[in-house]
């Protein structure tokens, strides 16, 4: 009985020690920072075991994934990539929430597959979305050309005979001239000659006129010939009736203008001989203009005969002038990998000279109905092309996109979007940020990743019985910075301000004057020139500083060394 009583007290004191032990570990282990979550403290109390007790309490209560099983929140790392961690959810300093990261690097489906920024911020950051629509694409094929002289309105004057310039009429190359004015008298032995011939023959065939019908065909036919002789030399009818009418042959013949135009080229020098087929003037109609344009081989298949066209010309900025394709030559420059088109323009006026440099625009109608966004919603990383598209709650997913046809403003989408979503198409530097876009397109996580974890890349290795804590938080990466300063300028039309700002500690910046973008240009609404700022800056890309929140402060403006010496304001 005794020994009993000794023994049943023994195994007393070895409880109370065991318990005691088991008090002093927990408590260590809050000492430690790592604290239970609310869902483990209500839960009752189990047996105490070697493994369980060396166990740490999760850092987040736990999550059911997509198939209803509950996973555990390891940590909430950074949305920007950067190397930052928490054990508890918070937010970025752009107000962006931390991502849960889950035991075995899954995190769940709602969060993975895009971003979520709060009201407020898509505000301050102008973004601004656009629904998807099915529409024809109306291209715009541009091309440059020259003004050329239409080839069909060209005439040279070259006399058929021998002979010498007797008198010029138009003696000045570029003189405008009109259809039938005289341009100048030609003297030619041979002329003289033939038409001494004709006034025979048409003596000839008058004394006839009673001889037998022989004789007076025969004299005809000689008149005739001598007749068709001066009309080959181009003797105009007036002086073939004047020649038969007066009996006497001219010394001198007159050349007239065949068409109203401009003298392009003059050869006709007053006393020179000139030879039968020389070209002594060269008149251009430039009533109507061809254009030449150079069109890039793939816009090609794009054009039709017929297809009206828009051409500027450089001397005459605020006109457009009307016009249409009329040819497209079969043969391709291999040098530029562009042919030539024709384009036939009128020019009424004489605007158009010829050699002008002229900007052709062609409207091309699509083939078909497609679905279009505009331009600025593609973010195109040089491999792929990516658009946000708006979903509810505030989160924007990415997309990737298969792009087709182009025009000035928007672009055809062959896969990735549907009809009625909507897409970003201005958010400042929430899409032009790389790093945060790459976090949300490809999940970055370079603890969970097989690298950092090479567990997690074993899937059938046995669990550990005592689980690793999870890493220490560090401090977070500063993206905002506050300055202080006063504003030199403000161009609204640019989107950006000139502040003369003190030293900036976070970025070890000295006091002096830059420029700044602005996020949304209702920041500087009601500022004027020389008002004391406080400002908060981010940067979007290297070198590219960007104001997304701006507030005035009371107080002189002094300078950047005195805004400078003033504390940051608050947040």
């Amino acid at each position: 009985m005794t020994r009993a009583t000794g023994w049943g007290a023994a195994a007393v004191a070895v409880a109370v020690a065991a318990a005691a032990g088991v008090a002093g570990y927990w408590f260590g282990q809050r000492g430690q920072g790592h604290e239970a979550p609310p869902a483990a403290i209500a839960q009752p109390a189990r047996p105490a075991q070697p493994a369980t007790i060396a166990q740490p309490a999760p850092p987040a209560p736990p999550d059911k994934g997509a198939g209803g099983e509950q996973r555990r929140v390891l940590y909430y790392r950074n949305p920007m990539g950067l190397p930052d961690t928490s054990p508890v959810p918070k937010k970025d300093p752009m107000g962006m929430d931390y991502i849960p990261v889950y035991e075995g690097g899954e995190a769940p489906a709602a969060p993975a597959d895009g971003l979520t920024i709060s009201t407020e911020k898509i505000q301050k950051l102008g973004v601004r979305t656009e629904a998807v629509v099915a529409r024809r694409l109306e291209q715009l094929v541009r091309a440059v050309g020259r003004v050329e002289v239409d080839e069909r309105r060209v005439y040279a004057v070259a006399p058929k005979f021998e002979g010498w310039v007797e008198r010029l009429h138009v003696n000045a190359t570029g003189q405008p001239v009109a259809k039938g004015q005289a341009l100048f008298e030609a003297y030619s032995p041979e002329l003289v000659s033939a038409q001494h011939e004709y006034l025979i023959a048409l003596q000839g065939a008058q004394a006839l006129k009673d001889a037998a019908p022989q004789a007076q065909a025969g004299m005809r036919q000689l008149a005739e010939s001598a007749l068709q002789r001066l009309k080959n030399w181009d003797v105009s009818d007036e002086q073939i009736a004047a020649l038969a009418s007066t009996g006497q042959a001219k010394r001198t013949v007159t050349f007239r203008s065949p068409a109203s135009g401009i003298v392009m080229e003059k050869g006709a020098v007053q006393g020179m001989r000139f030879m039968a087929g020389e070209s002594l003037y060269r008149i251009a109609d430039l009533s109507s203009v061809w254009v030449l344009a150079d069109v890039f081989e793939q816009d090609i298949g794009l054009l039709a005969l017929g297809a009206r066209v828009k051409v500027k010309i450089n001397a005459y900025p605020d006109k457009t002038f009307a016009g249409a394709v009329t040819y497209i030559y079969p043969t391709l420059k291999a040098e530029t990998r562009t042919a030539t088109i024709r384009l036939e323009l009128g020019n009424a006026g004489g605007l158009l000279k010829p050699a002008m440099f002229a900007q052709v625009e062609i409207p091309v109608a699509g083939k078909g109905v497609a679905m279009v966004i505009p331009t600025s919603a593609v973010i195109d990383s040089g491999t792929r092309q990516i658009a946000l598209v708006q979903l509810d709650g505030g989160r924007f997913e990415p997309r990737e996109l298969r792009l087709g046809a182009r025009s000035e403003t928007h672009v055809e989408v062959l896969s990735g979007l549907s009809e009625g979503e909507r897409v970003v198409v201005a958010a400042n530097f929430l899409i032009d940020a790389e790093s945060n876009l790459r976090a949300a397109v490809r999940g970055a996580d370079p603890v969970a990743s097989p690298a950092a974890n090479p567990a997690a890349a074993m899937p059938d290795a046995p669990p550990s019985p005592v689980r690793a804590p999870p890493p220490k938080p560090r401090a977070p990466a500063q993206v905002g910075h506050e300055v202080i300063g006063v504003l030199d300028a403000i161009d609204e039309k640019a989107g950006e301000v000139s502040v003369a700002h003190g030293p900036v500690a976070s970025l070890r910046w000295p006091a002096m004057t830059m420029d700044f973008a602005l996020a949304n240009p209702a920041l500087v609404a009601g500022l004027k020139p020389g008002t004391r700022v406080a400002m908060e800056i981010v940067e979007r890309k290297p070198g590219e500083w960007v104001v997304t929140r701006m507030r005035a402060l009371q107080g002189p403006a002094a300078g950047p060394a005195a805004a400078g010496a003033a504390a940051p304001p608050g947040r």
